[in-house]
């Protein structure tokens, strides 16, 4: 037998069989998990602000974290997130390979201190910007993309003596291609839970280790939403359940 001949018939074979399994593997043993990262069941299922602005989406990532401080503490570094602002608290190496000049800010600045529906962000350079669509203070905050693609909503659930932070994004593809669909599926979903975690322990960080200045008082509870560009809260039916769709069961 040729050995020279073998090792690359052996290495090509040894590529196609890890793509296969990784192809086969991934949607049965690690996509909910990469979708729901950190959430519990109840919180996939749960109807939030943002979820009617996009009602048929490609892509639903629910995630979650469990921040050891109150809402209305947490609200500033949502308030100021962005990479023209406060930054995204992920990593800002990776995010500045990819062209995003953001530089994640462990304090919080005076000069971020509002958001107000109709706000724009930039997130992507070159890409569609966000939108603030919803402003609930204290409780929740939502983005649209100008596209209407993206819909990144954030919730403040208190706990106890802490809060659940959860971060739901409800996509569209824009193109129905299979290349784009593997796009989405094989890369951008996990690339997406690399970033988005390290960004929800950012934020609990930045948070539980907040002080607020002296004689500073948090921000109100608002009692009702502050919603522009849509006609009701969710889609969900009575019972305030969304339908169960598949993107749920994550970790506790």
């Amino acid at each position: 037998m040729n050995r020279s001949a073998s090792v690359p018939r052996a290495a090509a074979i040894g590529v196609a069989t890890f793509i296969a399994g990784l192809i086969v593997g991934y949607p049965i043993l690690a996509r909910s998990a990469v979708r729901t990262w950190g959430s519990r069941a109840d919180e996939c299922l749960r109807a939030m602000p943002g979820d009617d602005l996009i009602t048929d989406p490609d892509v639903i990532t629910t995630r979650a974290v469990t921040i050891a401080a109150a809402p209305e503490t947490i609200w500033p570094w949502l308030v100021q997130f962005g990479p023209d602002r406060g930054g995204i608290y992920s990593y800002d190496w990776i995010d500045r390979l990819l062209g995003v000049p953001v530089h994640s800010s462990m304090s919080l600045l005076p000069q971020f201190a509002h958001i107000s529906v109709g706000d724009l962000l930039s997130i992507t350079p070159g890409g569609p910007k966000m939108r603030v669509a919803v402003v609930e203070p204290a409780r929740a905050l939502v983005f649209e993309s100008e596209d209407g693609n993206w819909v990144w909503s954030f919730v403040l659930s208190p706990i106890g003596d802490s809060t659940r932070l959860v971060s739901r994004n409800r996509i569209t593809v824009p193109s129905n291609s299979i290349p784009s669909r593997l796009l989405y599926c094989y890369l951008l979903e996990p690339g997406s839970l690399v970033m988005e975690a390290k960004m929800l322990r950012g934020i609990r960080d930045r948070a539980e280790h907040t002080v607020l200045p002296a004689g500073a008082e948090p921000s109100p509870r608002a009692t009702e939403p502050i919603v522009a560009g849509i006609s009701g809260r969710t889609t969900a039916g009575s019972d305030g359940v969304l339908p169960a769709d598949g993107h749920c069961g994550g970790s506790t």
